[in-house]
């Protein structure tokens, strides 16, 4: 079930940005499984292209002490849309997870974080957020579209995955 909860808003684009405003939009999902096994899924990026649709590989290149990566390439086939980039990651517990471009191919920016929420015991509210400043123009109500389109597919992909390994 996807929660009511959709948002777009804006934040500042990078210094020197063209744009000056980056959109950002968020949405949110409520997953049958605690925010632990979540996490755990979320954190599990040689599975991506198993469960995914559009991630083709995802390379750790750089972990944390306690095992979690720090730095992520990522090789992405969306039809249309095919880029390779790299991810900065920061955890927070099994609560958050913050993310932002190191460097991409069709992408100027990205900032995107999953904050899981427990609702009940074994249940657990999933909102994402991303922002993304692509190098190619694009009009906003497409890209917001786009943007939509990607998290919604994320989101219960996620869920999906989640849901299937939890007993």
């Amino acid at each position: 079930m996807t929660a009511g909860r959709r948002s777009v808003g804006r934040i500042p684009g990078p210094p020197g940005s063209l744009c000056g405003m980056a959109d950002q939009s968020t949405q949110s999902i409520v997953i049958a499984a605690p925010p632990a096994a979540i996490m755990a899924v979320i954190a599990d990026f040689a599975n991506y292209p198993i469960w995914t649709g559009s991630v083709k590989s995802a390379e750790v290149l750089e972990e944390a002490p306690d095992g979690r990566a720090i730095r992520v390439a990522f090789t992405l086939d969306a039809g249309v849309v095919r880029d390779q980039y790299e991810l900065s990651y920061t955890w927070t517990d099994d609560t958050e997870v913050e993310w932002t471009l190191v460097k991409g191919q069709m992408m100027r920016a990205q900032h995107g974080s999953y904050v899981l929420s427990a609702v009940d015991p074994g249940t657990t509210e999933v909102t994402y957020t991303l922002s993304v400043d692509l190098i190619i123009p694009m009009l906003g109500m497409l890209k917001r579209k786009a943007e939509r389109v990607v998290m919604d597919t994320a989101l219960k992909e996620l869920k999906k995955r989640v849901e299937s390994l939890v007993v």
